[in-house]
């Protein structure tokens, strides 16, 4: 009987072992793990900015830039992209790329419905008094907009830079719009529903790596 219980003991204890090699230790009291899970911004749910939930970087050989299917990266931002890997090694190339075009739908659909607050929130200082001043231009004129972003067909990194603390990533976007503005009396001054124009602009989104916010704001705004 003693040796049977001995047996069972030695199983246990060996079954065990193999566990711990498989599966990995639990995380000490203080200790974090490891998140590697992969968050995909849309404009319902997305948070207000880019924010930088992003896996963390391997120890070891500096790893290759991770980019999504279609290579969304200009050879020109390459540089600038490294550095700021290097500075930041939550960064991630795919993930930015996707909560940038999140971004880029919240901030047209705050600045059509006409939406200061929340255009604060996403832009930066001199970008969100731009479109507030639009925005007040418009209610004066006695003007509304109604309007539809189609699609993206396109968000591609073209420049980017690191200069401690703050990173700049400069995104192009393609997009297909569809928008219609009305006078006071309702009467259709420009534009059309039924169909859809193609857009191209040129954000810059900046952060400064050394802060604790993970939100990326838009800083600058351009026409393609």
């Amino acid at each position: 009987m003693i040796v049977e219980i001995v047996i069972l003991a030695m199983i246990a204890a060996f079954l065990g072992l193999r566990l711990y090699a498989v599966l990995g230790r639990r995380p000490e009291q203080n200790e974090e793990p490891l998140r590697r899970r992969v968050e995909q911004p849309d404009p319902a749910s997305a948070p207000r900015a880019i924010a930088s939930k992003l896996p963390e970087k391997a120890a070891g050989a500096p790893r290759a830039l991770p980019l999504a299917v279609g290579n969304p990266l200009d050879s020109r931002a390459e540089a600038g992209i490294r550095a700021i890997v290097a500075a930041d090694r939550r960064f991630d190339v795919s993930q930015f790329v996707s909560g940038a075009r999140g971004a880029y739908a919240m901030v047209l659909e705050a600045f059509w419905r006409g939406d200061k607050e929340d255009l604060a929130q996403l832009c930066d200082g001199d970008v969100s008094a731009g479109f507030a001043d639009a925005i007040d231009a418009r209610v004066a004129a006695g003007e509304t907009v109604t309007a539809r972003l189609i699609r993206i067909e396109e968000a591609r990194i073209v420049d980017a830079s690191y200069a401690a603390p703050m990173a700049r990533v400069t995104v192009s976007f393609v997009a297909d719009v569809a928008s219609v503005t009305r006078d006071a009396d309702g009467n259709v001054i420009a534009g059309s529903l039924d169909d859809a124009i193609e857009t191209r602009d040129v954000w810059t989104f900046v952060r400064d790596l050394t802060s604790r916010d993970p939100d990326w704001v838009v800083d600058e705004t351009d026409e393609g």
